[in-house]
C-alpha cells in the first residue's frame, strides 16, 4: 500500500495505467495541432480555415454524445486491462490514418480520423475512472485522481505545445506530425501491455445497441444515489468553467495582453500557467483531504474560482495598454504578474474543485454499475463543453460581451451554481466546516487507520468520547463515510446538530429517558450495518468529565447480539485539552487549545470478531490504545 500518492507511480498496479493514460492525452493534442497548424500551412482561405476550425471540436466531440453509452457498458462488461489495450491498438490504426493525412495534405481525411479519435477517447473514458477503484485503496482515491488530473492536464498542454512545434516548419513539418503520432501511439500500447488484470464489474451484463435509449439508462442510473448526482453536476460544471475560461486565452491574449499578431508565445504562457495551476491543486487534495476522500475541498475550490475569476476581471478589464508582445516582454509589463498569479489560482482551485468530486464518484457508486455511471458523466460534461463555447460565443457576437465580461459573468455564475449545489447538498458545506476547523484547530496523526478499518462492508467502531468534535475528528480520518451513534443532548448542540443531521448520524437516549428513541436507534444502527456501512459508538455514553475513560455500556452488545460484524478498537489521545470538552469551568470551556493546532491522534488496532467481542474486553483494549495521554 502507498503511504503517499507519489509511492503509486513505483507501483504496477498504477504506474502502467497512469503512463497509457499520459501518452493517451499527449497524442490526442499533438494530432489536433498539428492538424490545425497543416489547415494553416496549407494556404488555404480565410473561409476554408474558418470551416476547418469549427468543425474540429465539433466531430471530436460528437462521439461523446452518440457512443457513451455503449461505452460504458462494454467497460462494465469485460475485463479493464484488455480493454485499454485494445483502445491503444485502435489508436495505433487511427493514427496511422492520421500519418496519410498529415504527408498526403489531405484536410479531410484529417477530420475524419479527428472523429475517430473522439470516438477512441469515448471508450477509454469510462475504463479510465472505474479502473481506479479496483487498483487502488480508499484512502489513496483522492491521491491518485490527484496525479491522474494532473498528468492529463500537463499532458494536454505539452501535446498542444509540441503539435504546434512539429508543424512551424510548413515542408517538414507533416513527416514530423505523422512520425510522432504514429510512434506515441505505439509507445502507449507497448505500455498498456503491463497493466495487470482488473476484473469486469458486470460480466454479466447485457449490452443495449441502441445509443438513445441506453444513454437514458445510465443518466437514470447517474441519478439513483444524489450525493453522486450533484457530484458529477459539480464535475460538469467544472467543464463548463473550464471551457469557457480556457476558449477565451487567444483571443484575450491578444487583445488584452498585447500578444503580438501571430505569435502564440503569451497565449501559451497564459495556458501553460492555468494547466499547472490545475496540476498542482491537483496533487495537494491528497495532503489537504489527509487520505480520505474530502469533499470539504469543493466548497473551497469553488469559492477560489469565482474570488480569482473576479480578480482576473478587475486585473485587466479593457484593452491591452501595449501590443506587439511577446512572453518575455509581457511579464515585464505593469500589472501582467497580477494575471498570471489569478490564472494560476484558478486552476489550482480548479483542482480542489474536482478532484473529491471525482474520488467521491468512485467511492460511492457500486463497482458493477460505475463504469456506466462515468459514461453517464462524460456525456453530461459534453453537454456543458458545447453550453460554454456557445454560450460564449453568443454573448460575444449578439451581446457585445469582451473577454473581460465573460470572466466576470464566469464568475458569477460560478458563485450562483455553487450555492445553488450547496444548498440541496449540504453534506458538501457540512464537511467544508468540518474540515476547516479540524485543519485550524488540529494536527491530526492517524495510527493504524489504514491497516485496520475495512475498505469495504460492514464494521462497528468503538472509542472513547472526550469531546463535542470527536465526530469530526474521527470522519476526518477514516476514508470512508461513518454513521455516528451519539448521545440525543450532543446530537441537538445548537449549530452542531446541523452538522451531525447532515452526516447521518443518529440519535440515541437511555432506556429511562426515551426507550422509543433508543429502539429507533438500534433499528437504524442494524439497518445501517446490514447495508454494509461503517458505524461508530462512543461505548461510555457520555462525554468524559475527568478526562478518564468511564466503563463501556452493553448497547454495543445488543448491536452485536442482532448483526455479528466486525469491531474496530479505536481511541482518541489528545483531546482533552480541547475547547470542547468539559475540562475545567464552563467559561473556561470557550478557549482554544492550550497549544495552537495542538498534536492529537487517531490510533485503530485489529478487528474483533463481532461473535466474541465483549464492552469488558473492547474498554480494556481501548484504555490500552489511549494510555496516559487524554
Amino acid at each position: 500500500m502507498a503511504h503517499n500518492q507519489f509511492e503509486l507511480l513505483k507501483q504496477r498496479r498504477f504506474l502502467p495505467f497512469f503512463l497509457t493514460a499520459a501518452l493517451g492525452a499527449f497524442n490526442d493534442n499533438v494530432f489536433r495541432n498539428a492538424m490545425l497548424g497543416l489547415i494553416i500551412a496549407l494556404g488555404l482561405s480565410n473561409d476554408q480555415v474558418a470551416l476547418y476550425s469549427n468543425l474540429a471540436p465539433a466531430l471530436f466531440i460528437l462521439p461523446y454524445f452518440l457512443f457513451s453509452a455503449t461505452a460504458g457498458q462494454i467497460a462494465e462488461k469485460y475485463e479493464k486491462a484488455a480493454l485499454i489495450r485494445i483502445t491503444t491498438a485502435m489508436e495505433i490504426a487511427i493514427m496511422s490514418l492520421a500519418a496519410v493525412g498529415f504527408v498526403m495534405g489531405w484536410p479531410a481525411l484529417l477530420l475524419v480520423v479527428l472523429f475517430l479519435t473522439g470516438m477512441q477517447s469515448t471508450l477509454f473514458g469510462p475504463v479510465k475512472y472505474s479502473i481506479l477503484p479496483q487498483v487502488l485503496k480508499p484512502e489513496e482515491l483522492t491521491g491518485g485522481n490527484g496525479l491522474i488530473e494532473m498528468i492529463t492536464s500537463l499532458s494536454i498542454l505539452l501535446g498542444m505545445i509540441t503539435g504546434i512545434v512539429l508543424l512551424m516548419n510548413a515542408e517538414s513539418g507533416p513527416m514530423y506530425a505523422a512520425a510522432a503520432v504514429i510512434a506515441l501511439a505505439i509507445v502507449g500500447h507497448l505500455v498498456s501491455r503491463a497493466i495487470p488484470r482488473a476484473p469486469a464489474g458486470a460480466p454479466d451484463l447485457k449490452i443495449s445497441w441502441i445509443p438513445v435509449k441506453e444513454t437514458l439508462g445510465v443518466m437514470r442510473l447517474m441519478r439513483k444515489q444524489k450525493s453522486v448526482r450533484n457530484s458529477v453536476l459539480g464535475i460538469s460544471w467544472f467543464w463548463f468553467v473550464g471551457t469557457a475560461l480556457s476558449a477565451q486565452l487567444p483571443n484575450y491574449a491578444e487583445l488584452h495582453l498585447g500578444a503580438a499578431d501571430g505569435n502564440l508565445s503569451v497565449y501559451l504562457l497564459c495556458l501553460a500557467l492555468f494547466s499547472v495551476g490545475t496540476g498542482v491543486g491537483s496533487l495537494m487534495c491528497e495532503k489537504l483531504s489527509g487520505r480520505t476522500v474530502e469533499i470539504g475541498l469543493v466548497p473551497m475550490g469553488a469559492l477560489g474560482i469565482t474570488a480569482f475569476a473576479l480578480d482576473l476581471y478587475f486585473a485587466r478589464s479593457g484593452l491591452a495598454p501595449v501590443g506587439g508582445l511577446d512572453a518575455g516582454s509581457f511579464i515585464a509589463q505593469p500589472g501582467s504578474l497580477r494575471i498570471m498569479f489569478d490564472l494560476t489560482m484558478i486552476g489550482m482551485f480548479a483542482g480542489f474543485f474536482v478532484v473529491p468530486l471525482f474520488a467521491l464518484v468512485q467511492s460511492r457508486t457500486p463497482g458493477d454499475e460505475l463504469s456506466r455511471v462515468i459514461a453517464a458523466t462524460n456525456v453530461q460534461n459534453a453537454v456543458f463543453i458545447v453550453a460554454a463555447a456557445m454560450g460564449s460565443l453568443l454573448v460575444q457576437q449578439k451581446l457585445g460581451w469582451s473577454i473581460p465580461q465573460v470572466f466576470l459573468a464566469v464568475a458569477i455564475m460560478n458563485a450562483i451554481v455553487t450555492i445553488w449545489i450547496f444548498s440541496i447538498v449540504p453534506e458538501f458545506f457540512m464537511r467544508f466546516l468540518a474540515w476547516i476547523y479540524v485543519r485550524l484547530l488540529y494536527r491530526v496523526r492517524s495510527v493504524g487507520i489504514e491497516e485496520h478499518v475495512p475498505d469495504e462492508g460492514p464494521a462497528l467502531l468503538v472509542c472513547n468520547h472526550v469531546s463535542y468534535m470527536d465526530a469530526l475528528i474521527i470522519s476526518a480520518s477514516v476514508p470512508r463515510p461513518i454513521r455516528f451513534v451519539m448521545y440525543y443532548k450532543i446530537f441537538q448542540v445548537p449549530v452542531m446538530s446541523w452538522i451531525f443531521r447532515t452526516a447521518k448520524a443518529i440519535p440515541i437516549a437511555g432506556a429511562r429517558e426515551d426507550p422509543a428513541m433508543m429502539q429507533r436507534a438500534f433499528d437504524e444502527v442494524d439497518a445501517a450495518l446490514a447495508a454494509g456501512e461503517l458505524v461508530c459508538i462512543f461505548p461510555e455514553g457520555a462525554l468524559t468529565k475527568d478526562g478518564q475513560i468511564a466503563p463501556f455500556k452493553s448497547g454495543m452488545e445488543k448491536i452485536l447480539e442482532r448483526r455479528a460484524v466486525p469491531v474496530v478498537p479505536m481511541a482518541l489521545k489528545g483531546m482533552w485539552d480541547s475547547m470542547w470538552s468539559k475540562q475545567g469551568s464552563r467559561l473556561r470551556r470557550l478557549r482554544l487549545p492550550r497549544r495552537f493546532r495542538a498534536r492529537i491522534e487517531v490510533v485503530a488496532v485489529p478487528a474483533v470478531p463481532g461473535e466474541t467481542a465483549t464492552a469488558e474486553a473492547l474498554e480494556a483494549t481501548v484504555r490500552q490504545l489511549r494510555g496516559d495521554q487524554a
